[in-house]
């Protein structure tokens, strides 16, 4: 809560062409009906979902993500103060624009060790005058687990590999209300966790949204539904879908989102495959998203 507050301050006494640094949060909206609706979003990603935000050619964004442990049940309370004391997850990851519509990204889990690449290109954009009143940005993006696990399970190397593709169908219904919609599919070479009976495939859904609340704070919130009869049906371990709700401020060039989410990994990769914390139970983490975008090319005056 200090954090934050101080972080609003930050926010409220910035200038308003503090900002110009970070192509995202800079973007407006655009004036002629028939333009691209852009800025639909701050940043890359909400709380588990990306949004369909790409960045600009030659723009570098670093991402810091950190999820603690439990508030509360068994694992929480205070004397862990919280949660605070523990980490189920910390991923740190770049995006760079190779272009205003494609990206490539790279990044690292504590959760299974998991690296990650991946690329995410812009396929259409929504336009004011409601001819095309979506954006569609797709996702390709490969895991590799390159460390041994307790048990001796990578026998063959592409057991180490996973596929995750999402289509990101996003719409901004007006300058307060964004919301998205992401088919998903999750490719385990090896099924995780590495349970007889667990499923390699999984299709999911995620729902997530944006509501603008100040000129430079929103309320975020996001929900995973993993398609899975195995994780129906599974008594031990049993399987939850990932949801998180949050608050995004924007603060100078960088954007800032504080969250609550029973899901203990930050990567798609594992979050889908593997969330076993149930709210009820008080297995609920704060965790928070720090993004700073880089500019590496010519600065164009005109849009700030």
């Amino acid at each position: 809560m200090l954090i934050l507050s101080s972080l609003l301050t930050l926010a409220q006494d910035a200038p308003a062409d503090s900002l110009s640094a970070d192509s995202l949060i800079n973007a407006l909206s655009a004036d002629g009906k028939d333009e691209t609706v852009i800025a639909a979003f701050k940043s890359t990603r909400l709380i588990l979902t990306p949004t369909s935000e790409t960045m600009r050619k030659k723009d570098l964004n670093f991402m810091v993500v950190h999820r603690f442990g439990d508030v509360a049940g068994k694992d929480g309370g205070s004397r862990t103060l919280w949660g605070l004391d523990n980490s189920s997850d910390i991923y740190i990851g770049f995006e760079y624009g190779l272009s205003d519509k494609l990206d490539i990204s790279f990044g690292r889990s504590k959760f299974e060790q998991l690296l990650d690449l991946g690329f995410k290109y812009k396929v259409l954009e929504q336009k004011g005058d409601g001819s095309m009143p979506f954006a569609l940005t797709v996702i390709a993006q490969m895991g590799l687990k390159p460390y041994e696990v307790s048990t001796n399970v990578f026998d063959d190397y592409t057991n180490r590999l996973s596929y995750f593709y999402q289509a990101v169908f996003s719409r901004k219904f007006s300058s307060r209300f964004s919301l998205v919609a992401a088919p998903s599919f999750l490719r385990n070479n090896l099924p995780f966790p590495y349970l007889e009976g667990n499923e390699k495939n999984i299709f999911s859904v995620s729902v997530a949204g944006r509501l603008k609340v100040t000129k430079r704070m929103g309320i975020v919130a996001d929900y995973v539904h993993p398609f899975s009869s195995f994780r129906k049906d599974s008594k031990s371990p049993e399987f939850y879908a990932p949801s998180a709700i949050g608050i995004e401020v924007e603060t100078g060039g960088h954007v800032f989102t504080v969250n609550l989410a029973n899901a203990q990994a930050i990567s798609p990769i594992n979050y889908i495959a593997d969330t076993e914390s149930k709210w009820t139970k008080g297995q609920y983490r704060i965790g928070f998203t720090i993004t700073r975008v880089f500019s590496f090319g010519k600065k164009e005056q005109n849009n700030y």
